[in-house]
């Protein structure tokens, strides 16, 4: 087993293509839910989850049913089913076990399910990690890995940002900018500074 691949999905999935600030999916819940660093800590948590066990049964699905019979054309409305399948229950036991987190989340916790970067990510498994319809070596835990990366840096991503939005409370600023449009700034800066990882090309 090649390590350095697993630790280059990793690194490359939270830093250098987080997909938040380098590949621009699943900006609704990361401005909706960035205000505050708990509850946009939970939602990373519970995107981590998702992203992660979607990336093992998506896997499944394609290896097993999708490509051995041809039906590889299924892959977007079957993957749609499984994410949306995982989200439900993370929201019942969010809902069970944290009814004042659940509160918070409001509307965007089932937002995940159509969470884009949720899957961008399954999509990108199976598009990076099949060749010709055949699994590469390592594709299983390849996938695995990728989907929880995702996870790790789109926590990430809302954890810097839900500091920067708590700390604007305490700061003044222009009417015009309030909210909405200082946090698209703050956003683009972070987007800017998460580039300097991909190295300069020329």
């Amino acid at each position: 087993m090649d390590l350095s691949a697993y630790i280059t999905i990793l690194i490359s999935t939270v830093f250098i293509n987080n997909f938040i600030l380098s590949r621009f999916l699943g900006l609704c819940s990361f401005i909706g839910v960035s205000k505050n660093t708990g509850p946009a800590f939970s939602m990373g948590v519970a995107v981590t989850f998702v992203t992660t066990m979607a990336s093992v049964i998506t896997w499944l699905i394609y290896y097993f049913i999708l490509v051995p019979y041809h039906l590889e054309y299924l892959r977007t409305i079957s993957f749609i089913l499984v994410i949306a399948s995982f989200v439900q229950f993370t929201e019942i036991v969010i809902q069970k076990k944290a009814p004042a987190l659940y509160k918070i989340f409001g509307i965007y916790l089932p937002l995940i399910t159509v969470n884009c970067a949720v899957f961008g990510v399954a999509v990108l498994n199976t598009d990076v990690f099949f060749f010709g319809g055949k699994a590469i070596a390592g594709s299983f835990l390849k996938s695995t890995l990728q989907g929880f990366g995702a996870g790790l840096g789109y926590t990430l991503a809302m954890f810097v940002m839900s500091g920067i939005r708590e700390r604007l409370e305490f700061a003044e600023i222009p009417r015009a900018l309030k909210d909405v449009p200082i946090t698209f700034i703050i956003a683009s800066l972070m987007s800017l500074a998460f580039l300097g990882f991909s190295g300069f090309k020329i």
